[in-house]
């Protein structure tokens, strides 16, 4: 009996306190946020921040597929529309999240940059988070082009993928103006040149390209940023690679590369000794060990592959000396050895298009690569995609919702 008034004492005073005390445990929803409210200095960093965790998000699933769709990856998995663009098929029906998800990072860093312009007493034209925010939006374009065969602007009509190159420029030239300006802007400054020197060689301003990329050292590496704090935040290459065993090199041309820092690979023994299996059972399982933690980061430019990009150059002017002396000084910066030059285009050709390959691996750029390459009438021809679908499609969902595209019909892009 005592015991029962002891918990019948607890819990009156527990409610009593409760009573008192009104509204302390209450939860208030403030309700939506005027669109007002934020334009204001304070609200441009966690701005720039969304910026670049949205592409960081949507570009580690753009190496994945751009992998298997080009000759970077095979498919050991259990994924049905992987197994389609490894055979190289990429449907409309079949890309409408990547499609979605790489025009909203590109439409959050360009009408960010119309809110920045526009929000008083902040200061556009000198401050690094302006820069960066174009240099984002730069980094969306090239993506874009580099990923699909026709351009599509804010439900408007469709384009040719050139629009995507063209606004990049536009982008990194004004994250460049910027970044002069800034302070603390370096890294940004040194990365624009780098995103719009890839730029302007993919619309045939091979010398505008040169000048760009000697304004990136050797050494330097501007990254897409990723995080093990949350699953969005993961680079989803590892998790699907590290956590899950769906993506192998075997069968691929880099399944042959052995010892080159560039292409780091391995292959997991079973307890038998036998090499682990994909998710499918069959497959040999050889993973890639460039990126090994959910947190690895995704390189957007490199001095190597600036160094490279001038090559390529020289190559289109008959120069393989020169060609030469910039791939081995892009080898260097890998501690590899030199390599000595032939007397042919096509030899040199096929030296270029590898050293290309095993700089850029695994960084989305090389279906685009290849798609370039496959149209070349020259030495530089390569006709791995012959047969194949070329790039990612304007998607089922795009043609569905824009009136614009009213009467086409969904085409995968061969």
């Amino acid at each position: 009996m005592r015991t029962k008034m002891k918990v019948l004492a607890v819990a009156s005073l527990a409610a009593a306190t409760i009573v008192g005390c009104h509204g302390f445990l209450d939860v208030q929803n403030p309700g939506p946020i005027e669109d007002t409210s934020l334009y204001s200095p304070e609200s441009v960093p966690p701005l720039v921040i969304g910026m670049s965790a949205d592409l960081s998000n949507i570009l580690s699933d753009i190496v994945r597929i751009t992998g298997i769709a080009s000759d970077e990856l095979g498919h050991g998995g259990s994924y049905t529309q992987e197994g389609l663009w490894v055979r190289g098929i990429i449907r409309p029906e079949d890309v409408n999240d990547l499609w979605a998800r790489m025009q909203r990072i590109r439409y959050e860093a360009e009408s960010g940059v119309e809110r920045m312009k526009a929000i008083k007493g902040f200061s556009y034209d000198t401050d690094a988070n302006g820069a960066r925010a174009n240099l984002l939006g730069g980094f969306a374009n090239r993506m874009l082009g580099e990923s699909v065969c026709q351009a599509v602007i804010n439900s408007g009509p469709v384009q040719s993928d050139t629009t995507y190159f063209q606004r990049a420029e536009a982008e990194f030239t004004e994250a460049i103006r910027i970044a002069g300006a800034a302070k603390n802007a370096s890294d940004i400054l040194t990365a624009a040149y780098g995103g719009r020197a890839s730029v302007r060689a993919w619309q045939g301003n091979w010398a505008g390209a040169v000048a760009d990329a000697a304004q990136v050292p050797a050494s330097f590496v501007y990254n897409a940023i990723y995080s093990i704090n949350s699953t969005r935040e993961n680079n989803s290459l590892v998790q699907e690679t590290y956590v899950r065993r769906e993506f192998s090199l075997y069968n691929t041309m880099w399944a042959k590369v052995f010892k080159d820092p560039r292409v780091p690979w391995d292959t997991i023994k079973t307890s038998t000794g036998s090499i682990q299996t994909g998710q499918d059972g069959k497959t040999p399982y050889f993973r890639q060990a460039k990126y090994t933690s959910l947190g690895s980061a995704i390189p957007l430019v490199k001095g190597a592959e600036m160094l490279l990009l001038q090559a390529e150059a020289a190559l289109r002017n008959g120069d393989i000396t020169t060609a030469f002396n910039l791939i081995n000084q892009e080898r260097a910066v890998y501690k590899m050895a030199a390599l000595t030059p032939p007397t042919d285009l096509p030899t040199a050709w096929k030296t270029l298009e590898f050293e290309r390959g095993a700089v850029t691996w695994l960084e989305a750029r090389r279906l685009w690569d290849l798609r370039r390459w496959f149209i070349d009438p020259g030495p530089a021809q390569n006709t791995f995609l012959q047969g194949r679908d070329k790039s990612i499609p304007i998607s089922l969902a795009e043609y569905q919702t824009n009136a614009n595209l009213a009467g086409l019909t969904p085409h995968e892009c061969q």
